[in-house]
């Protein structure tokens, strides 16, 4: 594990936390704006409409989030517009590296003290970021430090984007050991729900696939937007006309034990959300990815196993096994390695395409359901994230 330099938070005490301010929505930026809006908000401060492009051509096409590097822009001009769309969002407190620098996590402060996590990961062909919609998470799943710690509140738009743009930074930077300098993937996998706050990720996502400079110009496909299972929000998402890939998290197939793994299920049951799930593969053309976290003697069952490939079996659906990764005063633990083998094999048998997830950054507890496990715990924060990579 390498720590990176810390960023200082405060000139007397460089790792102090200071106590959380009421939760409250961030400041409007150019994020949360799409380019016709870019141009009537710079109208509006008495500036002429093609600053807009400029200001989107450095922060999306360059990736610059500082005003004071856009040295094109008039000093006067530059500061004005720095501080109607360009305020700070996202104050770095901590750093670290593992998997000898291909896996890189940032803790950051939010304007009101709310704390998130986002979590880059390199890989020979691709770089990939996980990022937060929500300051904390309110689905109560019992097996992920997230759920345990509560909702602060969803992020904006640009809070979301700001993440993917500076992490694409760091892989421009050549920071990722090992891999292309071109972030290419983002998975909404990391703090909250992404459904709950379904209107502003539903932008967030736009504003990442459109083209430069109005946006980072991501491929749809090569988005993932994750969920426990919110039908009615699953529908809607159906009606987007989008190509990014869904993940359900779905952790059992039977409705006794998810009723307890995601509580969630207590108003949609399995085969409501699977059919949900389905119509959107129907429509999309896109394989859903069925999250499963393998968690030892609870849900990792031969019987259960069947019982999934038997839902699954002639779907537009692949699984992805997650080895259940350790948090603190978990009860869970994962499932021995013969018994993952045996869940995998049932699922192969039964005509299902399945994977096991590499798990990135446990060292730094940057793994699945870990990523606020500790350090966000100890600074009193409400929320933890989780992972990362889907098998695509």
């Amino acid at each position: 594990m390498t720590i990176l330099p810390v960023i200082p938070t405060s000139p007397d005490q460089p790792d102090a936390v200071p106590t959380r301010r009421r939760p409250s929505m961030p400041p409007r930026h150019l994020a949360d704006l799409d380019l016709a809006a870019r141009k009537t908000a710079v109208a509006g401060l008495g500036e002429p409409a093609f600053r807009a492009k400029q200001l989107s051509t450095h922060y999306f096409g360059r990736l610059v989030r500082d005003a004071a590097a856009m040295t094109d822009l008039p000093s006067a001009t530059r500061d004005k517009l720095a501080t109607e769309l360009l305020p700070t969002l996202l104050t770095p407190v901590r750093e670290q590296a593992c998997d000898d620098g291909a896996t890189r996590k940032t803790l950051w402060r939010l304007h009101d003290g709310a704390l998130v996590e986002s979590v880059l990961m390199g890989y020979p062909d691709r770089v990939t970021a996980c990022v937060s919609s929500q300051a904390g998470c309110g689905m109560a799943c019992p097996f992920c430090a997230t759920g345990q710690q509560g909702l602060t509140r969803n992020l904006s738009v640009a809070e979301i984007v700001d993440q993917v743009v500076y992490l694409a930074g760091v892989a421009a930077s050549g920071a990722v050991t090992g891999s292309p300098p071109r972030l290419s993937r983002v998975v909404f996998m990391g703090m909250g729900e992404p459904l709950a706050n379904y209107p502003r990720v539903i932008e967030a996502v736009r504003r990442l696939t459109t083209p430069a400079p109005e946006g980072l110009g991501l491929s749809q496909r090569h988005i993932t937007v994750s969920t426990v299972g919110l039908v009615p929000a699953m529908r809607r998402l159906i009606a987007e006309q989008l190509s990014v890939t869904l993940a359900l998290s779905l952790h059992a197939p039977d409705d006794d034990l998810r009723d307890e793994l995601v509580p969630v299920n207590q108003r949609w049951k399995v085969a409501e959300v699977l059919d949900a799930a389905f119509d959107y593969a129907a429509q999309t053309g896109r394989r859903v990815s069925i999250e499963y976290a393998l968690i030892r003697d609870v849900n990792d069952q031969p019987w259960r196993a069947d019982l999934l490939g038997r839902l699954l079996h002639g779907k537009l659906a692949h699984v992805n096994l997650i080895p259940l990764n350790p948090t603190p005063g978990s009860k869970w633990d994962a499932s021995p390695k013969p018994v993952e083998r045996e869940f995998v094999r049932r699922l192969r048998e039964a005509g299902v395409s399945t994977t096991v997830r590499d798990t990135r950054g446990r060292e730094i507890d940057g793994a699945c359901g870990q990523l606020a496990a500790g350090e966000l715990t100890q600074a009193g924060a409400a929320g933890v994230a989780a992972d990362a990579e889907v098998a695509q």
